[in-house]
């Protein structure tokens, strides 16, 4: 029996209604919405289903830098410009308390693995950690010399590791408040950090269009990634292990693969920088935002890989020795050796296992539903009523309009009967 062939990743939805520039995404848990943060101050709430009206909330009185979603809470946590912290429900009511969390720029709000702990980074050049059902303060990791833009808890929820403008990447002890690992990164200003979904390394994206792989257990560098020709903005590693989505200021999206260490997929979709990324709690979708005010999910095809890989592995007993838990998924048609490497460069991208090239505006060969209308949160039942009747009385004016043309044409009837009835009086032919 043929076996089908893997397919490409595919764009799925295409979500317009920001005025500014996409600076965050992420994925309810329930996968039927996908949530966006917005330089207007804003954020979004996107149905899956065309039927159904987005969500927007407002709160923040000034740009939304990052957004993240607690699947055992059901919050949603956003941080500003404004210097806030905002913890919302998801609902059609967009209810929300403030948390008035910083000194500086909120750069990054993450939760914990269990949603009972926030991390916030800032431009006041500290990190710190917030209890989520009391939404008290719990401690500050101090440490950084510039901008902290990113902040992230280890899966375990012992250490956390942030990155800044300092160009340093910081690993913490939660329980002890402390810096416990520093590794000065050569290759720019640390725009993003991500732990790996086994805890043991961290990847760094920076402004000089690198990625790094970090080995905690030996604080040494066993990956190095350079693809993009841009500042990288956003970082996620896939629910997998084997697989890194990266954006870019050059407006692409990539995907690492970080068993084989080398380029897997190039996607184009946004006129503009690509601001950030997500994958969906199973790894089966991702979105991204952008500098043009859309927000893509894709679909990612290729996670299918793993899942075949993981059963040959386990029945192999093969480990591999890099970030990334598991073989990868598929051989690349350029290299024939299957073991992971370290301090690995990827190929260039006309030789990396695949490139696929999908434009938002294609909605010939993709499954692009246009936006959706834009509806206030707590006006949603209100607008649709609005909408019927707006609707009815359409029906009615047109109405109208016939109704007066028919008038119309009786009078001009009328007025030529009556002409002939005079002729016939006054004798003359009608």
């Amino acid at each position: 029996m043929k076996k089908s062939k893997l397919e490409d990743p595919t764009l799925e939805r295409s979500f317009r209604g920001h005025k500014d520039t996409v600076s965050s995404v992420v994925f309810n848990s329930n996968m039927k919405q996908v949530i966006s943060g917005s330089l207007d101050g804003s954020i979004m709430l996107w149905n899956f289903r065309p039927q159904l009206r987005a969500y927007k909330f407002a709160g923040h009185k000034d740009a939304v830098c990052s957004l993240d979603f607690s699947p055992d809470t059901g919050l949603l946590a956003s941080g500003s410009k404004d210097r806030t912290v905002r913890l919302w429900l998801p609902t059609v009511e967009g209810k929300s308390s403030v948390i008035k969390a910083h000194s500086g720029t909120v750069r990054s709000v993450k939760f914990s693995q269990d949603g009972k702990f926030l991390l916030t980074a800032s431009d006041d050049k500290t990190v710190k950690i917030w209890s989520v059902k009391n939404q008290k303060f719990q401690c500050t990791l101090s440490g950084h010399s510039n901008w902290v833009r990113s902040a992230e808890f280890s899966p375990d929820q012992r250490l956390a590791v942030s990155g800044g403008d300092d160009k340093v990447v910081r690993v913490w002890d939660i329980q002890a408040s402390k810096c416990i690992q520093t590794y000065d990164n050569s290759a720019g200003m640390v725009n993003c950090v991500t732990f790996m979904p086994n805890g043991t390394c961290v990847a760094a994206g920076t402004s000089e269009n690198a990625i790094q792989v970090i080995d905690l257990r030996t604080n040494s560098l066993i990956q190095h990634y350079v693809g993009h020709r841009g500042a990288i903005n956003s970082i996620t590693c896939h629910p997998s292990g084997n697989f890194l989505l990266s954006t870019s200021n050059d407006s692409s999206l990539k995907i690492w693969d970080l068993c084989e260490g080398q380029l897997f997929y190039t996607l184009h979709g946004h006129q503009g920088a690509a601001t950030s990324g997500r994958f969906s709690p199973t790894g089966e979708f991702f979105a991204s935002g952008g500098a043009d005010e859309q927000v893509l999910v894709w679909k990612t095809n290729f996670d299918k890989k793993a899942e075949k890989t993981s059963e040959k592995n386990a029945s192999s007993k093969r480990r591999p020795n890099v970030a990334a838990a598991g073989e990868p998924k598929t051989k690349p048609k350029s290299k024939t050796s299957s073991q992971p490497k370290a301090i690995a460069n990827p190929l260039p991208e006309k030789e990396a296992h695949q490139e696929k090239v999908v434009r938002a505006e294609d909605s010939s060969s993709h499954q692009v539903t246009e936006a959706v209308e834009v509806a206030q949160a707590g006006s949603m039942y209100s607008n649709e009523v609005q909408d019927a009747l707006a609707n009815t009385l359409s029906h009615i004016v047109s109405q109208l309009d016939v109704l007066a043309q028919t008038m119309a044409l009786m009078e001009e009837r009328m007025t030529i009967t009556e002409d002939r009835v005079k002729k016939i009086e006054q004798g003359g032919r009608p």
